[in-house]
């Protein structure tokens, strides 16, 4: 399709002036394009688009099944191409200012399932390379799963309270301290499991730490552990428990909180013990349990079957 020459020009504008890229150019002129096709289809002059046409366009993009970043994507380049026009004096309002694609649908969190999350929680291999950081390994997967901690919430523990510490485990009372988002603190339970293996890496931590350190978990060159380090940590150790899926601390948080939610149902409860501020945060596992349920009905029973 030969575009108008408002629009051949702001292209040729976004080409020499604004220096865009072919690939975005491409994005441009594909969106430029469309939008000319729905104009002359609608009988519309694009020069006199007002708000409400503009709109009833952004509508019909949306009835024909465009996911919203892309309708977000082609609503940009025509508000560039009307806001270029204004400033020409070719039209006298842009007509997708302040015109928004719907809200995409926020993905739901992934979680292992119960025996994936067992699974990987209780894995030891039959040869560790390192003893001592297998140990330091397994009481953080532990903690990850069993307490349901955050990632900088994990790295941020000291090994003893003070003044000082971002966060520390009780081992007397089984209680994990932190301080989570917004500077809030929060005490979560330590389950027997984890409460083992926390007892095992700090038997041999010594071994590894470096003087002054205080940092329950560290890494090989005896400091604090940073989030890298323990994000490719877990994703092997996952790999070679022969876990599912890509594994990440975060997807230990939520296994943590579906799990609970699953066996519970008690939404309150699992909030406090994710430090989450507003119910509506929790809310996005009792998804995740009516999937869970939604699938026990699909394979169990007898009026479900395709």
């Amino acid at each position: 399709m030969e575009l108008a020459q408002d629009f051949t020009e702001f292209l040729q504008h976004a080409r020499v002036q604004q220096r865009l890229s072919p690939r975005t150019l491409r994005i441009y002129t594909d969106g430029l394009e469309r939008l000319q096709a729905m104009l002359v289809e609608a009988a519309i002059d694009a020069r006199n688009l007002n708000i409400a046409q503009a709109r009833r366009l952004a509508a019909l993009l949306h009835r024909e099944g465009l996911a919203p970043k892309s309708i977000a994507l082609l609503l940009s380049v025509w508000r560039s191409a009307y806001r270029w026009l204004g400033l020409q004096g070719r039209v006298t309002l842009n007509p997708f200012d302040g015109l928004r694609a719907p809200k995409a649908p926020k993905p739901l969190p992934k979680a292992l399932g119960v025996d994936d999350a067992v699974q990987l929680a209780a894995y030891a291999p039959e040869a560790a390379a390192d003893p001592v950081l297998e140990a330091r390994d397994r009481a953080m997967v532990e903690l990850l799963y069993g307490a349901g901690l955050r990632a900088s919430e994990l790295t941020g523990l000291d090994a003893q309270a003070s003044g000082q510490a971002a966060g520390w485990v009780d081992l007397q009372a089984n209680e994990v301290h932190v301080l989570g988002k917004g500077g809030k603190r929060r005490s979560t339970p330590l389950g027997k499991a984890a409460a083992e293996a926390l007892r095992a890496w700090l038997a041999v931590r010594p071994q590894v730490v470096a003087a002054g350190e205080a940092a329950l978990f560290v890494g090989s060159r005896g400091h604090r552990i940073a989030g890298s380090t323990l994000r490719a940590t877990l994703s092997a150790r996952a790999v070679a428990a022969g876990s599912p899926a890509h594994v990440h601390p975060h997807m230990l948080r939520h296994s943590f909180a579906s799990h609970l939610l699953q066996s519970s149902g008690d939404l309150r409860a699992v909030q406090e013990l994710l430090g989450h501020a507003h119910i509506t945060t929790t809310q996005v596992y009792t998804q995740l349990d009516h999937q869970h349920l939604a699938r026990i009905y699909d394979a169990a029973h007898p009026r479900a079957k395709k």
